[in-house]
């Protein structure tokens, strides 16, 4: 027993949504039966049907088994029960017949050859799930769709007076139907009601997003496979790591790290490291997650150095998310040379054509100076052209290293405006 952490329980899930699931599991009252020998721990949790779901992990091979829908691998459920072993709160106890089989067959097998990576261990039981899944994500894109047809309909005058209670009843209905990323969009749909003067303007634009993700899944035969692999990952579908490592597109170059944004919560803290290659100029992403007040993993290298790997990208139109194969010590690197402000723009809608529902994307400004802007701040290039910071964002260490003169500034992009990332003054880094 207590084979993971919780770093490292939190480090097998395929994505932040399934880890911050899997944290709201780790409760000793979400399990019964639950229990634990020296190859595998085990327990049952209550979810949406009538049984509750059969859990189970081998300990002695990082393998999982669980009756649940999910096509996600570990489930939440699996990351859910490791955790409450990791903290301690599962019992040693005999194995009960289900696990006791299950073990036992892995072990007889453990003399055949090794699956490929990405490969499952029981193809078809994954294919049936797979297929409950799909049926279920359908029937909510349909429900939606309804919704969003009326809403057109009857049009958007006195909304405000019930708009955020029907769209979170709405979120949590795509979260039954086990499409987390609608869920996610909708929330945000629901986040902009009442907020500020323009928020019926910012609320069409978020449920013209949605309608466009319920449209694409309705023609999903239909779309080239890189798109269909983008509105997939934007429903909610997740790749294995494994599977990504094995066929994903393989970058090798000398990357420069732009930059990271940290964002924690009470629950779970996300990272988001930029990167650009060298000699192909693509842009990579690496997500990393931590539970709350854990530490994260070690940077690969520090803003404004390289770090000399590989990136294994994920599939869609806009492939950016990847996974980092180190193969060398990481390197100084020079100041990188960066876009106006019209070219930085550009970039971002060329992006967007790709992936409407892009929310992020890196941008390298060259000499440009903060100014104020209204309430806030803006980057100012030598033609005038300006770029919004962040509300709120907090100027001054910018300002401090620019002393009026033009810097270079990368930042992460969205529509609310710029957050600085790193700057340099000369080929000095700033991490800001």
């Amino acid at each position: 027993m207590g084979l993971w952490d919780v770093e490292q329980v939190l480090g097998l899930a395929p994505d932040a949504a399934s880890a911050k699931a899997g944290q709201g599991l780790a409760r000793a009252e979400k399990w019964s039966e639950a229990g634990a020998s020296d190859r595998a721990v085990w327990g049952l949790c209550q979810g949406s049907g009538k049984q509750p779901y059969q859990t189970a992990v081998d300990l002695s091979g990082s393998a999982y088994k669980c009756s649940c829908p999910s096509r996600k691998f570990p489930c939440k459920h699996a990351l859910g029960l490791m955790l409450l072993n990791a903290a301690g709160e599962v019992r040693p106890g005999d194995e009960p017949d289900w696990v006791k089989t299950w073990v036992d067959q892995r072990a007889a097998r453990a003399d055949q050859p090794e699956r490929k990576p990405g490969e499952v261990a029981d193809p078809i039981a994954a294919q049936q799930r797979a297929v409950r899944r799909a049926d279920r994500v359908s029937s909510g894109m349909a429900e939606l769709k309804g919704w969003l047809d009326d809403q057109v309909r009857v049009g958007l005058g006195g909304f405000d007076q019930r708009a955020y209670t029907e769209l979170s009843r709405l979120a949590a209905r795509m979260v039954d139907a086990q499409a987390p990323g609608v869920a996610g969009a909708v929330r945000r749909a629901a986040g902009v009601v009442g907020r500020g003067h323009g928020w019926p303007g910012e609320l069409l634009e978020e449920l013209s997003l949605v309608h466009l993700i319920v449209s694409a899944h309705d023609r999903l035969a239909d779309l080239p496979p890189t798109l269909a692999d983008t509105v997939q990952s934007r429903i909610g579908w997740s790749t294995e790591t494994a599977r990504v490592l094995a066929e994903g597109e393989k970058v090798h170059d000398d990357w420069l790290v732009l930059g990271r944004v940290i964002e924690p919560d009470d629950r779970l803290t996300v990272r988001r490291v930029w990167l650009r290659g060298a000699t192909t100029g693509r842009l990579g992403l690496i997500l990393t997650f931590a539970a709350a007040g854990r530490p994260l993993d070690p940077l690969p290298a520090r803003p404004g150095e390289y770090v000399p790997g590989t990136l294994s990208f994920y599939p869609g139109a806009l492939p950016m998310r990847a996974l980092l194969t180190q193969t060398d010590p990481r390197q100084p690197a020079p100041r990188p040379s960066g876009f106006t402000a019209h070219q930085a723009l550009t970039s971002y809608v060329e992006s967007l054509a790709a992936d409407p529902w892009n929310e992020r994307w890196p941008l390298v400004l060259q000499d440009v100076r903060p100014a104020r802007h209204g309430d806030g701040w803006a980057l100012v290039d030598a033609g005038g052209d300006a770029l919004e910071l962040l509300p709120g964002w907090d100027a001054w260490k910018l300002l401090a290293v620019s002393a009026g003169d033009p810097i270079t500034v990368a930042g992460e992009w969205n529509r609310a405006g710029l957050r600085p990332m790193t700057c340099w003054h000369g080929d000095r880094p700033v991490i800001l």
